[in-house]
C-alpha cells in the first residue's frame, strides 16, 4: 500500500465499461513528512475519497482490480483507504 494525497480528478466521457460510473483520481504519492514522492499516477476510487484527502493507494493490478470488484478489468491502481491518522512511534 501506498499512503498518497488526491490531487485531482480525471474525466474520461470514453472509457472501458468496467469503468463506468466509477471515479477516477490524480493522486501523488507522499513520505512520512507528506512530502511528494515520484509523479503523480492515476487510481480508480473504491472509497469516494475527494481532492485533498489523504489515501492509502495500491498499484498492483490483482490488488487494485479487487478493491473495485472488477477481477477482469483493466485496472492497476486503485484508492483503497482515506487515512484519518498516521501515529508514528520513535523506536529506542
Amino acid at each position: 500500500m501506498i499512503i498518497a494525497r488526491v490531487i485531482g480528478n480525471v474525466v474520461a466521457t470514453q472509457k472501458d465499461e468496467s469503468h463506468e460510473g466509477k471515479k477516477i483520481l490524480l493522486v501523488q504519492q507522499l513520505d512520512l513528512e507528506g512530502n511528494p514522492l515520484g509523479d503523480p499516477f492515476v487510481a480508480l476510487d473504491a472509497v469516494d475519497a475527494g481532492v485533498g484527502d489523504r489515501v492509502l493507494a495500491v498499484q498492483e493490478g490483482f490488488s487494485a482490480m479487487t478493491s473495485v470488484g472488477h477481477t477482469d478489468a483493466p485496472i492497476d491502481a486503485a484508492v483503497i483507504g482515506v487515512i484519518d491518522v498516521i501515529d508514528l512511534v520513535e523506536l529506542a
